[in-house]
This record gives structure tokens, sequence and C-alpha cells, in this order.
């Protein structure tokens, strides 16, 4: 599914117009976006949780070369399955 996609389930369910559904779709992710970039966690209650993971420095090997190079030190955002999502993806 692709954010088109997902526009198009929301404005179904919610029997909103294609254009508001596609502005509340961009409003969650803006939103989602925002808190992570600010360090913050966001947790919805029976879907799961987004957070920021750091990842330290590491040596790494450059395949070509068989050279070890240094890889900096990044963040990542990290989506985690609450019980509620965990119980339906085993069914």
């Amino acid at each position: 599914m692709n954010k088109s996609n997902l526009v198009d389930v929301v404005a179904a369910k919610t029997n909103m117009k294609k254009k508001d559904a596609e502005a509340a779709v961009e409003a969650v992710f803006e939103a989602i976006s925002e808190e992570l970039v600010d360090g913050g966690k966001v947790l919805i209650a029976g879907f799961g949780s987004f957070k920021v993971k750091e990842r330290a420095q590491r040596v790494g090997l450059n395949p070509k070369t068989l050279k070890k190079i240094n890889i900096p030190a990044t963040k990542t955002a990290s989506f985690t399955p609450g019980k509620a999502l965990k119980d339906e993806l085993a069914k």
C-alpha cells in the first residue's frame, strides 16, 4: 500500500472527500515526523510506537577494496508494533 492507496482507504472508511482525507493523512505523518525530529516518542495505543534509535559509530568493510572504513553514528526512526497489532499478525 502506498500513500495514495492509504488516502483512498481513509476517505472510504470515514466518508470524507479525498482531498480532506489526504490532508488528514499528511497531518498525521507530519505530526509523527515533527515529534521524532524533536527527539520524542509517538505512542499509538493498540497499534505501536515510533521512536528514534541511535546507532553508534562502527568500523565496516568496503566490499570492493576490503579496506576498513569508519561508519559514522546515525539516528534512525524505529517502529515497534503494539500487542493488538502483534496479535492480529499472528492469526
